[in-house]
């Protein structure tokens, strides 16, 4: 590989780059179809063991304009995926999906006015509930589907899908497999001559999901797609989550340089100023539907509450922030997600925030917890936000929060999924 063409990868370092060395042997073309990131690690860390392969014999000596020098191992671009899919000979992914289907799991989206509710294998409610008086309440609901028994031909063809190519859909930038189950006589819809409505429930891999709903749409009148997260598929190499397409240039600086480079760090710094959110206070949510409402305000805590005229405001404290509590909790977790936009840029889809020290759970005898889950929404209201809450284990929770107004600042995350917010 030349010089020339390696300073090409490196793109925004062609102002810090004034030489480079190679030792490699044959190396496939480089092209833009390929996107590369570089990391700094520093000279402790350890080379993954999946997706591009690394060789500790694969580098080259990078030297900035201020003679900063750097190791930089560059990946292979070839993985074993192919020779995982061919040997494997588990369970089908009906049958890991299994045990969500037997333990009566439901998951729930709360949005702006309706409440939906996936009781997997069951049925899928769509609702909204109103508090009449002080003691009815009146709940407005439709059945978007309900799982009928599995009869042998639908068994048969799973058997057959699994020799076949697996169907993938574009989920955020995208293109993802997923396993898909429908589920039909839901409640008559008038619009289609009371044809009953019926669901199309795609189950997607994501190693780090609690089985959360990640999206509801009407694709048709009355016919529903309703996309669901879970770690049960990733154990089926045809369905494993791929958690980024970038490959990573790991670049260690040699006896004497910075971890980073000197104008490198400059430009980031210009960088987060140009990207301060313009506003100024944490931003507070309060949503909810039923019984229970819950407020959260970034950096401070999460509650849910109930209020009564006669008996007044009833509070759970779910979470509270500390900072550290929050940084050894990134340590151990994916608290900074990314998805990869078309012209090829990288950015920030997700951050999560680990709130600690709620109110003491009578049934686990510990303090209640929470992760936050923060997510650019696009919106025609760009006030617009969109809360769910669920209880995957008892005590433990996710809070998404989605809105226009994270979009302006997911971008500032850091490695630990803290957000560049001015106080």
């Amino acid at each position: 590989m030349t010089a020339g063409l390696l300073l090409v990868i490196l793109g925004g370092l062609l102002e810090v780059c004034s030489g480079v060395s190679a030792n490699r042997g044959g190396y496939p073309s480089f092209t833009d179809e390929i996107p590369f990131k570089i990391t700094w690690p520093g000279a402790e860390f350890t080379l993954p063991t999946s997706g591009a392969l690394y060789s500790e014999d694969d580098f080259v000596i990078m030297t900035t304009t201020e003679k900063e020098k750097y190791k930089c191992l560059l990946p292979s671009l070839t993985s074993g995926d192919e020779d995982d899919i061919k040997e494997y000979s588990g369970p089908s992914p009906g049958e890991l999906l299994e045990p969500l289907f037997k333990r009566s799991s439901c998951s729930y989206r709360i949005e702006s006015y309706w409440t939906y509710e996936v009781c997997h294998g069951k049925h899928i409610r769509q609702y909204h509930e109103e508090k009449e008086t002080s003691q009815k309440i009146s709940v407005q609901e439709y059945y978007l589907g309900n799982m009928a028994q599995k009869s042998q031909s639908t068994e048969a063809g799973e058997q057959e899908m699994s020799n076949q190519q697996v169907p993938t859909k574009n989920i955020e930038g995208q293109l993802t497999p997923y396993y898909s189950m429908e589920m039909g006589n839901g409640t008559p819809c008038v619009l289609k001559q009371n044809q009953p409505r019926a669901t199309s429930v795609l189950y997607v891999c994501h190693p780090e999901a609690k089985h959360e709903i990640l999206s509801v749409a009407e694709v048709t009148t009355c016919e529903y797609e309703v996309v669901v997260l879970t770690p049960l598929l990733c154990a089926h190499p045809k369905y494993r989550f791929k958690s980024s397409p970038v490959n990573t240039i790991f670049c260690q600086a040699l006896a004497g340089s910075p971890l980073r480079p000197q104008r490198l760090v400059q430009l980031d710094k210009e960088q987060e100023e140009q990207l301060k959110p313009p506003f100024s206070s944490p931003p507070e949510s309060r949503d909810g539907v039923g019984w229970w409402k819950y407020e959260f305000c970034y950096g401070k805590h999460v509650h849910q509450y109930h209020e009564d005229k006669e008996q007044g405001k009833n509070i759970v404290v779910v979470g509270s922030w500390n900072a550290d509590e929050h940084i050894e909790w990134a340590k151990k977790n994916v608290a900074r997600s990314y998805q990869l936009k078309d012209d090829g840029v990288q950015k920030v889809k997700l951050v999560s925030h680990f709130y600690g020290h709620g109110d003491l759970c009578d049934l686990t005898g510990k303090p209640r917890q929470v992760i936050v889950k923060l997510k650019c929404k696009e919106s025609e209201s760009p006030h617009a936000v969109t809360v769910y809450m669920l209880e995957p284990q008892t005590c433990q929770y996710i809070l998404g929060v989605e809105s226009p107004v994270i979009c302006r600042i997911l971008d500032t995350a850091d490695e630990h999924g803290l957000l560049s917010v001015s106080s």
